[in-house]
């Protein structure tokens, strides 16, 4: 049980330190960028979404690796035991969609628990970001 918590404690720390990185990254590029207010909230948008991507493919990767263990439980259902089912059941896991059709049976059952979490945490934290974005150029209109 201490193995799985290290696990997913280290994957959800990776997925804030990347969304942190590039929230900054954008934060740093957005006000130097010499286009109209509107286009750099866009470019916000995409750098979130390309962010909640990376963050979706980093709990996807850790599905397949636990899938493929004999350790960790797996992933049963409408599933293959590919990477790009995988890919999928995290995106829907991620956004708390959850369609039902893979279950997670095992210690992996833990880590979906987690990403449905953190994924709560993180699109609410883009969307704190992009309201704050967009205040910049309310308040200065």
């Amino acid at each position: 049980m201490v193995t799985i918590f290290l696990v997913i404690s280290a994957i959800v720390a990776v997925a804030v330190v990347v969304h942190y990185e590039i929230l900054f990254q954008l934060t740093v590029l957005m006000p130097k960028l010499k286009m109209r207010h509107r286009f750099r909230i866009v470019l916000g948008v995409l750098g979130a979404l390309v962010a909640h991507v990376i963050e979706i493919w980093l709990f996807a990767l850790a599905y397949y690796a636990m899938h493929h263990s004999d350790d960790w439980g797996y992933l049963e259902g409408a599933f293959s035991g590919s990477l790009r089912d995988c890919v999928y059941f995290s995106f829907t896991t991620f956004t708390t969609l959850g369609f039902g059709d893979i279950a997670p049976l095992g210690d992996i059952r833990y880590l979906t628990g987690t990403e449905s979490l953190t994924g709560l945490v993180l699109i609410t934290w883009t969307a704190s970001f992009l309201y704050v974005e967009m205040r910049k150029f309310w308040d200065s209109h």
